[in-house]
């Protein structure tokens, strides 16, 4: 009897000193940064509300975070929407760890601890850069593109962001100190950041996107720069009117343009990702638009092109997302293993090619495209959002009256 008794006194102390050992975020503003390289740091903002939810802040984006989890002295944090998540570990309110997307097998160290600013000030700019510029990203390269950076400086504070003819860089939120510009995001997928020095009229810097890419940037004011127009990049092939696919859905059946949910209504095709927050952006418009006008002939339909390995995995971020952001209108699974433009345009060879996540088809009643759109102006571009809102009511109506 007194081993019995002694026993279930170790196992008590045992257990009691595993409760113990548990630690959990203290509620407090947080600067995190990222190790994008040797000797640069991505920081972000984030808020702990309680134990289990803490917000991210962008410029004026808010991201609500409402999945956490700990054990022992570590923290996991997993990203809304997004498979990506943070490891790390608590220490004195400091946290050290990892920013993790296994998918892509990716990692860069993390850090944060309790603090307000997201960058340091120290000098007074030099100028200000509010306002329209035209930018060149990886200039005098065979991979060179166009973008459009539109910016809002109040004193050494900057926000804004730069607009592709795939989408937009989303909320970038930074400073500037003398001459020198630093710009970043974080919104649980994508870990932006942005460096130049800047003068009256020229930005010459270098852009990371985590720690696996980076790239040259120029830029220069050009208030009157656009971009090439978002309806005229990708359409059909010559000899095609229509567009064909059969892809199957979470449950396992094969969904086609020619099922009768689709027939003698128009149809919105997204081409998308899980992983990507201009689709994001994207789908949360349309899933507000397709709950509020059910009762017009309109479907949606969206082929989710996947990096994840295996169609479970992609069927398990297809729902994630659906939940998420109240989906209801079908996901298919048109593709695993790869985002891969390319391979996606073999899905779907009837495009001259798929040249950005996302792209939306436009298709009427007759089962003729009549539209398609590249990329996606997402709530970051400010009137360019408006815009797209107001285009994109307008032509389905037109199609609705037809």
């Amino acid at each position: 009897m007194r081993q019995i008794t002694l026993l279930l006194i170790t196992i008590l102390v045992f257990s009691c000193k595993q409760e113990q050992s548990i630690k959990f975020l203290t509620a407090d503003t947080y600067r995190a940064q990222l190790q994008v390289d040797d000797n640069t740091t991505l920081p972000f903002l984030f808020k702990v509300k309680d134990a289990n939810t803490l917000e991210i802040y962008n410029a004026e984006e808010v991201i609500t975070v409402d999945e956490i989890e700990y054990k022992n002295d570590s923290v996991f944090i997993q990203m809304p929407v997004f498979e990506s998540y943070i490891k790390a570990k608590i220490q004195y309110q400091k946290l050290t760890g990892q920013y993790i997307t296994e998918g892509k097998d990716r990692s860069v160290p993390f850090t944060a601890a309790p603090a307000k600013t997201r960058f340091e000030t120290t000098t007074k700019p030099n100028t200000t850069i509010t306002g329209n510029w035209e930018t060149t990203f990886s200039p005098n390269t065979d991979d060179s593109y166009k973008a459009k950076g539109i910016f809002t400086q109040n004193g050494n504070t900057v926000t804004g962001t730069f607009r592709t003819e795939t989408g937009d860089y989303r909320y970038l939120d930074g400073v500037i100190n003398g001459n020198q510009m630093q710009l970043s995001t974080f919104d649980g997928s994508h870990a932006f950041l942005f460096t130049a020095t800047v003068t009256d009229s020229t930005l010459n810097g270098t852009f990371y996107s985590g720690n696996h890419w980076k790239e040259p940037f120029t830029a220069k004011r050009n208030d009157n720069f656009t971009l090439a127009d978002a309806n005229t990049l990708t359409y059909l092939k010559d000899g095609y009117e229509t567009l064909a696919f059969t892809f199957p859905d979470e449950n396992g059946n094969l969904i086609s343009l020619t099922d009768d949910r689709f027939k003698n209504k128009v149809v919105v095709v997204q081409i998308m990702g899980t992983w990507c927050p201009n689709c994001l952006d994207e789908s949360n418009y349309y899933a507000q638009y397709y709950n509020n006008n059910k009762d017009k002939d309109i479907e949606f339909v969206a082929l989710a092109f996947e990096y994840a390995k295996t169609e479970a995995t992609a069927f398990k971020n297809i729902k994630r997302l659906k939940d998420r952001v109240g989906i209801n209108y079908p996901i298919l699974l048109a593709q695993t293993g790869t985002t891969s433009k390319s391979k996606a345009n073999e899905k779907l060879p009837m495009l001259n090619h798929v040249l950005s996540y996302p792209t939306s088809i436009f298709i009427d009643k007759t089962g003729k495209v009549r539209k398609i759109h590249t990329g996606f102006n997402g709530p970051a571009t400010g009137d360019k959002f408006t815009e797209f809102k107001t285009e994109f009511t307008a032509f389905v109506d037109g199609l609705l009256e037809e």
